[in-house]
């Protein structure tokens, strides 16, 4: 059985969560609260396989409880908002920075299709959350919790090795260096599923607001949190993100994030397109879409960074980048929240080198540069 604590401070949205996760036989709801703070305590008494987690709740505020449980004793928490006007939702991408796993609309209580895919959806993501291993964080959110910083734990940490080094790397990496007389890059393309949000926060953060290429993004979402989630990536990075627009130029220092339930592709004229195909693999918008259409467009000035995720979308796109002569990068297992998407692709022969998150940012520079 998987333990679910739930913490939501509207009581039928409560009684509805419960009753959704319990329609499961594989799940068991141990306890139920209305403010963070009781979250905070019961997390510690009933260590929870996974939480559920409410932002806007009384006394101490989701954001401040997911803080304090990630640096007291982490666990597995998805957070679950009742509102996804991009103006809230920026909250809720705080809370997945301070440590959450991946955030979910409440569950609809109708009849309708939608509403019944939804809440297989929300059940499905709680039991695969619960396999999830999480690692203490701190974060700045716990200043308005009052917890006092505690200190890093050194044993964890390990040298970062280095890119221009081919012969480093425990997991087959990297297969090649890229050769200085190849075509510059001129599009770079990244995917993310789970864990995505704060990778990408890291990646695009550390590029610099003159990065000369435009940048393509597959993030798979919650429905309805797709234009929160760019405004909140807009204000975590010196570049500028958007939702695409079909027909629009891609221009450098911009990053063009697929819209919410719409393929995102690239013309061979080098604009936006948007594809309203059926979905690849479970999935729409696809990586594998986009990153197949971007190696028709850019051919070996193509570069794709495939990040954290469950599953293998993504992959069969890559082949065909690599057919086209394009480069590919791959996080590695080490620092992926889960080495589901990555993995796959180096499984499947199509990555040119895997590295640590916080190494892509600078080696992505380099590449498009003709520095690497």
């Amino acid at each position: 059985m998987i333990r679910v604590l739930v913490a939501e401070d509207s009581y039928a949205a409560r009684l509805l969560i419960v009753s959704v996760l319990e329609s499961d036989p594989e799940i068991e709801v141990v306890g139920q609260v209305s403010d963070g703070e009781a979250a905070v305590a019961q997390a510690r008494r009933l260590k929870p396989d996974v939480i559920t987690m409410d932002i806007h709740m009384p006394i101490m505020d989701g954001l401040a409880a997911t803080a304090r449980i990630m640096n007291e004793r982490p666990l597995p928490i998805v957070v679950v908002s009742s509102t996804v006007d991009p103006g809230d939702v920026a909250s809720t991408f705080d809370a997945i920075k301070a440590g959450a796993l991946v955030a979910l609309a409440k569950p609809g209580s109708g009849e309708d299709r939608r509403s019944v895919e939804d809440r297989a959806i929300f059940t499905a993501t709680v039991k695969a959350m619960a396999g999830v291993k999480v690692v203490r964080r701190w974060s700045s959110a716990l200043d308005r919790a009052g917890a006092p910083p505690q200190q890093q734990d050194k044993s964890e940490s390990r040298p970062l090795p280095d890119p221009a080094n081919a012969s480093w790397g425990e997991t087959g990496l990297p297969r090649a260096r890229r050769s200085t007389a190849a075509a510059p890059i001129s599009l770079v393309a990244i995917a993310a599923s789970t864990g995505g949000p704060t990778a990408l926060q890291t990646i695009l953060g550390a590029l610099p607001p003159t990065f000369p290429a435009p940048i393509v993004l597959v993030q798979h979402i919650a429905r309805g949190f797709l234009v929160g989630f760019a405004q909140w990536l807009d204000g975590e990075c010196p570049l500028r993100v958007r939702v695409a627009r079909a027909a629009e130029p891609l221009e450098p220092g911009t990053v063009y994030v697929a819209p919410d339930d719409v393929h995102l592709g690239v013309s061979a004229t080098r604009q936006a397109v948007a594809l309203h195909t059926d979905p690849v693999g479970g999935f729409r918008p696809s990586a594998s879409v986009l990153f197949e259409s971007a190696a028709k467009a850019y051919g070996e000035g193509l570069a794709c960074v495939i990040l954290t995720g469950m599953g293998s979308d993504g992959v069969s796109g890559l082949r065909q980048v690599k057919h086209r002569s394009g480069y590919v990068i791959a996080q590695d297992e080490a620092t992926s929240l889960i080495y589901g998407m990555p993995g796959e692709a180096v499984s499947a022969g199509v990555v040119d080198l895997s590295l640590p998150l916080d190494l892509i940012a600078a080696h992505l520079t380099k590449v498009t540069e003709g520095k690497a």
